[in-house]
């Protein structure tokens, strides 16, 4: 066997196992175990991450990196990584990122020339937007890991004026508006909680908790359907104009629940949380002349409080230093 076949052979062994030893692939190979030795460090110097482990049981190790077998793509395959890749390229963080961008500058290196033309000329030509929200990269990676490997996090968490350790099993991430949410379940608090990633300060793996197996069977679509249920219940009924239709096309909270009529208004019925008022009451409210809420009372109580305090702050007269910045703008920077 030549040695270029062999040291192929090996990565695939290696890759395989999770754990070996020098006789084992020595035997598999048919080589000496002094060749196996050499051969090791070469794929280690090629970037293979392999590590001794000392003491009785011992041998070598891959680390958790390792390598996956070579899949072929067809064209279409190949532009639908590109694109999905790219899509996250708005995002303030991504709990993978400098690996997605690692992957896809090693999968585009082997495509072929007339591929690569093709799509890099989507380069610049597509976008999904996302508002770019500030967050540790770090912590997203942790929390992924957790949930992968299934293992608890302590985390530091910002609410309000305070920040306090937490211990958290987390469930899985989801992105709203820019934001990564993780819900968990929190040790500290003994319940549910639905974490905002960018207020979480630190994240570390937690390897001593043991992790509940009634959380790990949840997902991010159900992890809190036991506590909405339980919950007192109010209905929440908006009239839309075709226009707010339209303006409510991505919100996945409400736009499932549009009933449209002929003419392209809309009406929404739903029931919802009491406690969660405000929350739906303040997605209304960005739609302005759009949207009425009918019901319940309390939504259109929230938004005259809104109304009364925008009304307050215009009837207040604009200082002349402020109203200068504004009026006073030279002619070459007029549109």
């Amino acid at each position: 066997m030549y040695k270029s076949q062999r040291l192929i052979r090996l990565i695939m062994l290696v890759n395989a196992k999770k754990n070996f030893t020098l006789r084992e692939l020595a035997d598999e190979l048919g080589v000496s175990q002094r060749t196996i030795s050499r051969d090791l460090i070469e794929l280690g110097e090629l970037g293979i991450p392999v590590y001794s482990v000392q003491g009785r049981g011992g041998g070598f190790r891959l680390l958790n990196e390792r390598l996956l077998p070579a899949i072929a793509f067809t064209e279409s395959e190949a532009t639908a990584l590109f694109f999905a890749s790219q899509s996250l390229a708005y995002f303030g963080s991504v709990p993978f990122g400098k690996a997605a961008a690692s992957a896809l500058d090693k999968f585009y290196h082997y495509l072929p020339p007339d591929l690569k033309e093709r799509i890099s000329r989507l380069t610049g030509k597509m976008a999904i937007w996302s508002p770019r929200r500030s967050m540790s990269a770090e912590c997203l990676e942790v929390l992924l890991q957790a949930v992968m490997s299934r293992s608890a996090a302590t985390i530091v968490y910002q609410s309000g004026t305070s920040a306090d350790e937490r211990v958290i099993q987390p469930i899985g991430l989801y992105s709203d508006q820019g934001y990564w949410y993780c819900p968990a379940y929190c040790f500290t608090r003994k319940a549910y909680r639905l974490f905002r990633a960018d207020r979480i300060r630190s994240a570390v793996l937690n390897e001593e908790v043991c992790c509940l197996d009634e959380v790990d069977e949840k997902t991010v679509f159900n992890w809190n359907e036991d506590e909405l249920k339980k919950a007192p219940k109010t209905d929440f009924i908006v009239r839309l104009t075709p226009e707010g239709v339209r303006m409510l096309e991505g919100n996945g909270r409400l736009q499932p629940h549009i009933e449209c009529s002929p003419d392209g208004s809309g009406r929404i019925g739903i029931s919802i949380p009491r406690k969660d008022v405000a929350f739906f009451a303040d997605m209304v409210w960005m739609l302005g002349p759009e949207a009425v809420i009918i019901e319940p009372p309390e939504a259109r109580e929230w938004v005259n409080g809104r109304l009364a305090a925008m009304q307050r702050q215009y009837a207040e007269s604009i200082p002349e230093s402020e109203s200068r910045q504004v009026t006073d703008i030279p002619k070459s920077q007029a549109p």
